[in-house]
């Protein structure tokens, strides 16, 4: 499970994305970007942070580290802001935050250089998860210490939301016609070799195992956490041995 820290101070909302997600100050000591629960698609958004960011994180990838955050929704008694107080309000409880990267840049591919190799690996693991939020419009990269992060997977494996039709969705193609990268020429088929026969069964499991109890409980149409686990699990092993094939748009 992820490690679990108490936000013991809201700093301030952050203007970025939809949900308005927000800064804030742990018992740790630590920074974090919040992602409230009360936002948006609610808690599959978060699980959808953890599934994809703890997946990237093990195949290489420069993610944020990841947190459980409890929230006490007293936090938003003195915003200013309604908005703000109403996610606090609709939040308490566990919720996600990320390492605050302070002093980030935001990728932008005309100030920036990135290999084929590196763009191919990302751009793979965006059509394995179904990544519709990584377009030149809104690259949710950073640039931190000279190296290329990623960011914002909450808008990822859209199959989650309707459990129903998950396997027709999950075997899709990618478009990555509008992808932050593909200007650079990714080496999907380099990526694809290398990556592909990592995630595995045991690999997907453990990135599960990260995800809270709390935010899987009660899905209609599952008996149990662990059953949707393995609901996850399913479609991303699938797709991990096919999806090079089935990328759109590469130029």
């Amino acid at each position: 499970m992820l490690k679990e820290v108490i936000a013991t101070r809201f700093i301030t909302p952050l203007r970025e994305g939809g949900s308005l997600p927000g800064l804030v100050e742990a018992d740790d000591l630590g920074t974090y970007v919040l992602k409230f629960r009360g936002a948006g698609q609610g808690r599959k958004t978060l699980v959808a942070e953890v599934v994809c960011g703890e997946l990237a994180r093990r195949l290489g990838f420069r993610v944020p580290r990841l947190v459980g955050v409890e929230v006490d929704p007293v936090l938003g008694l003195g915003e200013p802001e309604q908005q703000v107080q109403e996610l606090l309000r609709g939040s308490g409880g566990s919720n996600l935050g990320m390492d605050f990267l302070s002093g980030a840049l935001g990728f932008d591919p005309l100030a920036f250089s990135v290999s084929p190799e590196e763009a191919g690996r990302i751009v793979w693991f965006d059509a394995l998860v179904n990544n519709v939020d990584r377009s030149w419009r809104n690259p949710n990269l950073l640039m931190w210490r000279g190296e290329l992060w990623l960011i914002d997977h909450g808008a990822t494996m859209i199959w989650h939301h309707n459990w129903r039709g998950a396997e027709a969705s999950a075997a899709r193609a990618y478009d990555a016609s509008d992808h932050a990268l593909v200007s650079f020429g990714p080496d999907v088929a380099g990526a694809a070799a290398e990556l592909a026969p990592r995630v595995t069964e045991d690999l997907l499991a453990e990135v599960m195992a990260e995800v809270p109890d709390a935010w899987l409980a009660d899905e209609p149409g599952f008996d149990s956490p662990d059953e949707l686990r393995r609901a996850y699990v399913r479609p991303l092993l699938a797709r991990s041995a096919v999806i090079h094939e089935r990328i759109e748009g590469l130029r």
